[in-house]
């Protein structure tokens, strides 16, 4: 058997391109055009690869570099004769009672502050999306104020509002007859009141967001709904929230990555205090930093990055993409129109 009678076997008995008359296809070269045109273009974005090189991606990788070594403060003037330790930086970081500390405040302040900024912003942009018609312009830009206000001036303001004797949060308690806490001074109340200052002033960006996506909800959905008997419970629960679940995704993850690193808060309202209750991860690092222990302090870091990852890993699972009512319906209904067709 020839070879020729081989390959046209192979092929299934269908002409081969020598058959046809075809040439085989060439390599493909650039003109010189394409090569200007690639220059120009690398030329424009090589200002941001070098700045994303010198602050971002080099840092990350001494960073890196660091949390497997054993460098401190005075190794800077001969950081090439640091030892390298490899996890025992991560173990200790672990085994650091101060860490765990911090990782159950800045826990309880994502546990606790996402879904509760979440639920108070999802349910200010409904009414305002469905019950308010005058001034809604003026209500969305007084609840973003709080976003674009420095967080000094929130600090100072909220320092006033809790303070024990003088505030205006236990002036009102006492005209009903209650004694406030000392707000900020206390083991208990201290990280709640963080928390109720972060949602406050976290509150205006997902307002925007969760209108925006509001918006896209077809309004025959809701017409559908109601002359079906449903209520306004029912239309949130079986219309709204998975008509918005990619908004609310995206909500929680950025709210969740903001809450893991809360830094600001503790650092200028009450330096971590009374007694490490409002001690953050992030604080806590930042404070390893400033001691000098740059090796433990970026393996702290990166157990924070860990962190993120998890958080958003978790989200997605929680608010990902899923069938909602309406595809349910859908698929519960084809078989039906299926038949009716066949019929």
């Amino acid at each position: 058997m020839s070879t020729d009678t081989v390959a046209h076997a192979a092929t299934g008995g269908a002409p081969s391109s020598s058959e046809l008359g075809a040439t085989p296809r060439k390599p493909r070269k650039h003109t010189p055009l394409y090569w200007r045109r690639t220059l120009v273009a690398w030329g424009f974005a090589l200002p941001f690869v070098v700045l994303f090189t010198v602050f971002t991606a080099g840092p990350v990788l001494m960073s890196l570099a660091m949390a497997v070594t054993d460098i401190r403060s005075r190794d800077l003037r001969n950081p090439l004769a640091v030892s390298f330790v490899g996890l025992d930086n991560f173990a200790a970081v672990f085994a650091d009672p101060l860490f765990r500390k911090a990782a159950v405040n800045t826990a309880y302040f994502v546990l606790v502050g996402v879904p509760l900024t979440l639920g108070l912003s999802l349910a200010i942009a409904v009414i305002l999306n469905a019950g308010i018609t005058r001034l809604k312009t003026f209500f969305k830009v007084g609840y973003y104020m709080p976003v674009v206000t420095s967080i000094v001036a929130v600090a100072v303001v909220w320092r006033f509002l809790l303070h024990p004797d003088s505030g205006l949060l236990n002036e009102a308690l006492r005209l009903v007859g209650i004694d406030g806490p000392d707000w900020l001074g206390s083991t208990t109340w201290a990280l709640p009141s963080m928390i109720a200052m972060a949602t406050w002033r976290s509150m205006g960006t997902l307002i925007i967001i969760f209108l925006a996506g509001l918006q896209g909800v077809p309004t025959a959905l809701h017409e559908a709904a109601a002359l079906d008997g449903a209520n306004a419970w029912q239309r949130f629960r079986y219309i709204i929230v998975p008509e918005i679940r990619p908004t609310l995704l995206f909500g929680a993850v950025i709210t969740g990555i903001g809450y893991v690193q809360f830094f600001e808060e503790p650092f200028v309202m009450t330096q971590g205090g009374p007694l490490n209750s409002t001690l953050s991860v992030a604080y806590h690092t930042y404070n390893q930093f400033g001691f000098g222990n740059y090796g433990y302090a970026a393996a702290m870091s990166y157990v924070l990055f860990l962190a993120v990852v998890v958080l958003a890993l978790v989200q997605f699972r929680l608010l990902g993409d899923r069938d909602t009512p309406r595809k349910k319906l859908f698929h519960k209904r084809a078989p039906t129109a299926e038949k009716e067709v066949g019929r």
